[in-house]
């Protein structure tokens, strides 16, 4: 399956179908919700720091040694993400006489956290759910091969469904569409072709759609390919550009299938070596 034959004409039948105009309405998102944890210390987080969290794209971030209290332990090679804590001293002036000492905010430090899917160890009460739908997820190995951490978070209510950067990849929505996604930026990025900037870039996210519609395609997953979302997806970033979505497409028609070929040529291998082992 990951002859670039095949996948080409996987390609080449979504884009007949785009411009024949017969793609369905776009599959509603499923969000994921998460159990609630009364020992999750981000749940008492303040909202700015929780949104620090979602951004990351967890739902449930420690300290280094919070995750070891639990059970857990920080990867090797994982980076950090950066919450803020008040720096609080001993108000003289305000106490009085005997009282308990006063304390007053003189500024905010920068604490290190770690993400759920960023650690190991022992399963804690609430994720039991998460890590079997990240189990769960189609090519998976791929991802975990290639040294990214995959994690959920809370997307509801907010502007994005997942987000990957060089280290992990977060879901905040169970749409296998949004997972492939990600996945392919994953594989653009490795194969050297996406582009750095701020921002969302066409190239890279009409590669990541288009290319993920195709990859489940080829996996026989034609309802999850979800082709009405994809063209829809496509279409806001062609209109932004002022370009047609067809014509997009098929200029990035060989880096989107390059991308697809890349991951499934992967899971071919892994394939090879656990028989092998």
């Amino acid at each position: 399956m990951s002859n670039s034959p095949k996948v080409q004409e996987v390609a080449q039948q979504i884009l007949d179908a785009f411009k024949a105009g017969t793609v369905p309405a776009a599959l509603a998102q499923v969000f994921i919700r998460h159990k609630n944890n009364a020992d999750c210390p981000a749940a008492r987080w303040s909202w700015r720091n929780q949104l620090a969290a979602a951004i990351a794209g967890h739902y449930d971030a420690r300290g280094f040694r919070q995750w070891q209290q639990v059970g857990r332990n920080v990867r090797k090679g994982e980076r950090a993400f950066y919450i803020l804590g008040p720096c609080m001293v001993k108000d003289k002036d305000a106490q009085q006489n005997d009282e308990e000492p006063a304390f007053r905010l003189v500024g905010f430090t920068a604490i290190p956290v770690f993400g759920y899917g960023q650690t190991e160890g022992e399963t804690l009460p609430g994720h039991e759910e998460e890590d079997a739908f990240i189990d769960s997820l189609p090519l998976v190995a791929v991802a975990r091969a290639w040294n990214l951490s995959v994690a959920t978070f809370n997307a509801e209510g907010g502007n994005r469904l997942g987000s990957y950067n060089s280290s992990s990849i977060a879901l905040g929505v169970e749409n296998l569409s949004t997972w492939t996604h990600e996945l392919l930026h994953a594989a653009d990025d490795r194969r050297g072709a996406l582009t750095r900037c701020a921002g969302q870039d066409l190239g890279n996210e009409v590669v990541a759609e288009f290319g993920g519609a195709i990859l489940l395609e080829a996996l026989g997953c034609s309802v999850e390919s979800d082709r009405g979302g994809a063209y829809q997806y496509i279409q806001s970033y062609a209109q932004q550009a002022k370009r047609d979505v067809l014509s997009v497409c098929t200029e990035l028609l060989d880096r989107a299938c390059a991308a697809v070929a890349l991951i499934l040529t992967t899971a071919d291998q892994l394939q090879q070596d656990h028989k092998a082992a």
